[in-house]
């Protein structure tokens, strides 16, 4: 039998960033889908994992990420995903919730062979970060209402392309924890 966690990805955000202005509106839409998968997921003890961006801050760490992104203009999209004192926090440099980062090993730990994908950005970090799980053999889901985008059509070919070549199960959250 599987064990399935929730990875959140890049939702501790200031986004004071390149794009950030053309990513607001979809960050803004599935924040609170994405609060109802986090409510559900931790009613049944599955475990929430966020994967965020250290943006450059070499000597920052958790605190310090959420405490930033809760003094800027978009607190209101981050308050409500705040991580509590279960879940579990891994800082990326890059693109994927994998590249040098110690996920691997944690899963591992865990005894974590399936992933539920949200956050953002769909065409990129999402995406990125879904290969990677595929070729550890992982088992992906993609809720397509918990994923924020820059580009629409851009993330519209990332979620066909995850489905189709990387094997993801790509829903709606409903389906999820239902």
């Amino acid at each position: 039998m599987s064990k399935t966690a929730l990875i959140v990805i890049d939702m501790i955000n200031t986004y004071d960033h390149k794009d950030a202005e053309l990513l607001l509106p979809s960050a803004e839409a599935v924040v609170p889908v994405i609060t109802g998968l986090l409510q559900r997921a931790r009613a049944r003890d599955v475990p929430v994992i966020y994967v965020n961006d250290n943006f450059g801050e070499w000597r920052s760490h958790q605190g310090e990420l959420l405490d930033k992104a809760l003094a800027g203009p978009h607190a209101g999209l981050v308050g409500p995903l705040r991580p509590d004192e279960s879940s579990l926090f891994v800082l990326k440099a890059r693109h994927s919730i994998f590249f040098e980062t110690p996920l691997s090993y944690l899963l591992q730990q865990q005894g974590i062979d399936e992933l539920v994908l949200c956050g953002q950005v769909t065409e990129q970090c999402v995406l990125y970060s879904s290969l990677d799980a595929h070729i550890r053999h992982l088992d992906v889901v993609v809720p397509r209402d918990a994923v924020a985008h820059i580009h629409a059509d851009l993330a519209e070919a990332a979620l066909r392309m995850m489905e189709r070549n990387m094997g993801a199960r790509v829903c709606d959250s409903r389906e999820l924890w239902e």
